[in-house]
């Protein structure tokens, strides 16, 4: 008889330890949906993760090649000081895109490889010259970031 209660016990410890596990899961998940600091997770698509990157002091993030990271991106970007998308022919969202900003004094202050047609990036507040390049083709474009507005930079390359 105490055999078959220790059984119970056990059991039912497991199915506590399980059901606060998800707790903190969902907890966790509900934390990181949505916010530009952190990882963003589409919980409608738990394949669409996109992860913010860190270069120096400058922040970014990029993707958006399928329709949930792309939603997802849009959401985010009135939260981010520079948003950047990528065209090609006929209104085709482009990848692998490289791009480096440079600052006023031609610093440059990021350098790294689009993974989709979006690009969101935190800048302190200034003029920056963004270059980006597409099939070895080179656009160049001022952009001037303000401390409370989020600016946006649209490229596009008519090359298949």
């Amino acid at each position: 008889m105490k055999a078959h209660s220790n059984k119970r016990i056990a059991i039912a410890s497991v199915l506590s330890a399980v059901f606060m596990f998800s707790l903190a899961g969902s907890a966790f998940a509900a934390q990181t949906t949505g916010s530009p600091d952190s990882i963003v997770t589409d919980r409608s698509n738990a394949s669409s993760l996109l992860e913010i990157q860190q270069q120096g002091d400058v922040s970014y993030v990029s993707g958006g090649v399928g329709q949930d990271e792309s939603t997802a991106l849009e959401r985010m970007r009135s939260h981010w000081p520079l948003s950047m998308q990528f065209i090609g022919p006929s209104s085709d969202f482009l990848a692998d895109i490289h791009v480096r900003i440079v600052d006023a004094h031609n610093k440059e202050v990021l350098h790294a490889d689009s993974q989709g047609p979006f690009m969101l990036v935190k800048l302190r507040p200034g003029q920056y010259t963004v270059h980006a390049t597409y099939k070895n083709r080179d656009q160049t474009k001022t952009v001037s970031v303000s401390s409370n507005g989020a600016t946006r930079a649209a490229f596009y390359w008519n090359v298949e």
